[in-house]
């Protein structure tokens, strides 16, 4: 399915980024990711907010934060139920953060964009699933 890239960060902190190598890896890796989450299906939206980026179909299902050397993802789906072979995912349930979900990954570079795609896709479907019940 073909899709165009489109940079969904602010001119502030892309401009804060590209100071450094790390951190233009990760605004390559957060544009490919939102151009990915958009693409999962027509009705994905990006809900931009002072901290953070939601991408919601029914209700929020990831929210995006970009840092310096990564970009910090926000599940919406209980710990308990994330497929991650990896162990990539963090349990936030009972820890302040930005955005919806108790799953927290870190997208660092474009090579780790497919498996974290894969746990995106997790999170969407089981809104769809349920109905955003989520």
């Amino acid at each position: 399915m073909p899709f165009s890239l489109q940079v969904s960060i602010s001119e502030a902190t892309t401009a804060q980024c590209v100071n450094d190598a790390k951190a233009r890896k990760v605004l390559s890796a957060f544009t490919a990711d939102t151009a990915l989450v958009l693409a999962l299906d027509p009705c994905v939206s990006e809900e931009f907010f002072k901290p953070y980026v939601a991408y919601k179909a029914e209700t929020s299902f990831v929210d995006a934060v970009p840092q310096a050397k990564r970009i910090k993802l926000t599940l919406n789906m209980p710990f308990a139920e994330i497929n991650d072979p990896k162990s990539l995912c963090r349990d936030v349930t009972q820890v302040g953060h930005y955005g919806n979900g108790d799953v927290e990954v870190g997208l660092k570079s474009l090579d780790e964009l497919p498996y974290v795609m894969g746990l995106v896709r997790q999170s969407y479907e089981r809104q769809m699933g349920e109905g955003g019940q989520a």
